[in-house]
């Protein structure tokens, strides 16, 4: 398995338990790291992710609200929910991922830890966002992974 894909997995369980409990996002992610130890890109990446989603995640759930509004955000899964964040950050805030790649994982993650109709349902979602023309221009200044730690 990739290290870039070993990072979204810490991440996105990093982002579950945050999302569910009211634990420092410092410390869920230093325990994530621990139990899933990464090279030091993995780790990087996984951190960037996280600070990132959480940074903006009012602007990354308003844009998933706008693009899947028969869905209120409440309703969509804790996985589904973070999964989509994740994606959207690396193309829209990040800029770093190319779309079909942070599309592809996003199906990924969706079919390991969601449920049957997640993979579908991050993949429309995404699609919507994408169709729309959404990008990296939308949100100046954001962090960036740097190229050697893809």
């Amino acid at each position: 398995m990739k290290v870039r894909h070993r990072a979204r997995i810490v991440a996105l369980q990093a982002l579950y338990e945050i999302d569910i409990t009211d634990h420092d996002p410092e410390v869920v992610l230093q325990q994530r790291l621990a139990y899933k130890p990464l090279p030091q890109a993995g780790r990087d990446f996984a951190c960037t992710l996280v600070q990132g989603i959480i940074e903006h995640r009012a602007d990354l759930d308003a844009l998933i609200q706008d693009n899947a509004p028969e869905w209120p955000l409440d309703q969509v899964s804790v996985i589904d929910r973070n999964i989509l964040r994740m994606a959207i950050f690396e193309f829209v805030v990040g800029g770093n991922t190319p779309v079909k790649v942070a599309i592809n994982e996003a199906v990924e993650l969706a079919k390991l830890f969601g449920s049957d109709s997640s993979g579908r349902f991050v993949n429309g979602v995404l699609g919507a966002i994408v169709s729309k023309g959404v990008g990296s221009s939308h949100w100046e200044g954001a962090p960036t992974v740097p190229v050697e730690s893809r």
